[in-house]
């Protein structure tokens, strides 16, 4: 993994934002253009009653930072609430899921290093190395809610 050279500013019309692959969350990728091959950090819309998969790193901490609203995230076995300009670390291993079982939006930027290099795009990775159980799965406080919407 090679460092960037210099610096890059990135402006809020400069991020496009598009629906996760597998949760169809609404996300924008902050360093795609950059090319960074260390660091990760993509912003994180999460709709009322709605989540992100539940998954692990094998190398990679990730950092959650509540934007706006109040955050809810599993680690493990524990369910934690953080408030607006809260934060937790995750160390790789743990399994981690961001979901939003209140009534309005809630904006996460989450930070990860080092890039895991089994998820860049052409890779060939074992998923269950991320996924060990079903990444779809609502934690039990979004028990009866369908997520992610039918296309």
């Amino acid at each position: 993994m090679k460092p960037i050279d210099g610096y890059f500013l990135i402006n809020p019309e400069d991020l496009h934002w598009r629906a996760s692959n597998m949760m169809k969350t609404p996300n924008a990728d902050f360093l795609e253009r950059t090319k960074s091959e260390i660091l990760g950090a993509r912003l994180w819309r999460l709709p009322p009653n709605s989540a992100n998969t539940l998954h692990k790193h094998i190398r990679a901490e990730e950092f959650y930072f509540v934007v706006e609203g109040v955050g809810r995230i599993r680690v493990g076995d524990e369910t934690l609430t953080v408030p607006t300009h809260g934060g937790v670390l995750v160390g790789p291993g743990q399994l981690r899921q961001v979901f939003n079982d209140t009534e309005s939006d809630v904006l996460w930027l989450i930070i990860g290093a080092p890039e895991e290099v089994e998820l860049l795009p052409g890779a060939n990775a074992d998923q269950s190395l991320f996924y060990p159980v079903d990444p779809k799965q609502l934690p039990e406080e979004l028990a009866g809610v369908e997520w992610p919407p039918k296309s």
